[in-house]
């Protein structure tokens, strides 16, 4: 079974969203796979409490995610 988990900031997508993310993974399987994976496919989109991880030994939160690049 083709299975994929994301996770994301809570908050930062609304259900259109993560629909998209579990429509276009499918067919991402799908395209891979063939068309036997389209009803056996999981995706989790899982979202991550604020401040609760980080990258480059930096916690991320929210408010710095949406700030522009460079910031």
């Amino acid at each position: 079974m083709p299975f994929a988990n994301f996770k994301v900031p809570a908050g930062s997508l609304d259900e259109k969203q993560k629909q998209e993310i579990v429509t276009r993974t499918t067919e991402l399987y799908v395209d891979i796979y063939g068309e036997r994976a389209r009803a056996n496919t999981l995706v989790v989109v899982e979202e991550v409490t604020d401040g609760g991880w980080g990258i480059g030994g930096n916690v991320l939160t929210l408010a710095m995610l949406q700030q522009p690049p460079g910031h």
